[in-house]
């Protein structure tokens, strides 16, 4: 079954349904979502030596699974790719970097601790505490997971509690700069026919805002390891504009 046969009408919740289906016994919910995944052959109903009905995954429904499958872990490996490209280009500016870090703070003054965790986390290499200009990047492959993010404005709040500048690096082609908030930069990527990524070009530089970095702050970085440093025969296209972002 190409994507093209897919049944206009399933998304996301039905592939959801399907995945529980096929690691569960098979009992039925009896909603709309199981009658839309039986009326498209991606469900079955079977009935058991004692008169009740389960369900199970169809052939057509395991092929289903398995190009989800396929296209999250594309999505994955070209998110990662990313990242690091986008790691690398902070420590070529001399910077140092984290990625996969987990930070606590509190985006609003009456509201909760949360963990924020960004996907680059840089500060300048400086012994000057007010030279450290600490500084998120959020990195975004596809369009649904970039909407999603903007929809969660509490999660931005936590990335410009983290750092004086916050920065979207989006594909190119996923979505309109102009969507990404003001108060915060955006750089495009340029994917490279052998999977890798170009050029970083920046659309719209983030804005610069005083920051001081708390004691929690200190100590998480304290406690992770930085990425190993830029070396002189690494080979990266740099930045297009600014060079300090």
């Amino acid at each position: 079954m190409s994507d093209n046969d897919t049944p206009a009408a399933l998304g996301a919740v039905h592939r959801r349904r399907l995945r529980e289906v096929w690691r569960s016994a098979g009992w039925p919910s009896q909603d709309l979502v199981e009658v839309e995944l039986l009326a498209a052959g991606w469900l079955e109903r079977v009935e058991q030596a004692d008169g009740r009905h389960t369900v199970r995954v169809t052939p057509q429904g395991v092929q289903v699974l398995a190009q989800t499958l396929q296209r999250h872990r594309g999505a994955y490996a070209a998110h990662e790719s990313l990242v690091q490209r986008v790691a690398d280009e902070m420590l070529r500016h001399g910077r140092l970097a984290w990625r996969g870090l987990s930070l606590r703070c509190k985006p609003l003054a009456d509201g909760p601790w949360v963990m924020a965790m960004p996907d680059v986390y840089s500060v300048r290499h400086t012994t000057v505490e007010a030279y450290l200009a600490p500084v998120v990047h959020e990195v975004k492959v596809r369009r649904a997971d970039l909407l999603a993010d903007l929809n969660r404005p509490a999660k931005r709040a936590a990335y410009l509690q983290l750092g004086g500048e916050c920065w979207y690096v989006l594909a190119e082609g996923i979505a309109d700069p102009a969507e990404v908030p003001a108060e915060c930069g955006v750089m495009l990527a340029r994917p490279l026919p052998d999977g890798g990524w170009g050029a970083l070009d920046i659309v719209r530089t983030a804005p610069r805002r005083a920051f001081a970095m708390h004691f929690g702050l200190w100590m998480a970085l304290a406690r992770a390891t930085p990425l190993p440093g830029w070396r002189p025969d690494d080979d990266q296209p740099a930045l297009s504009a600014c060079d300090d972002a």
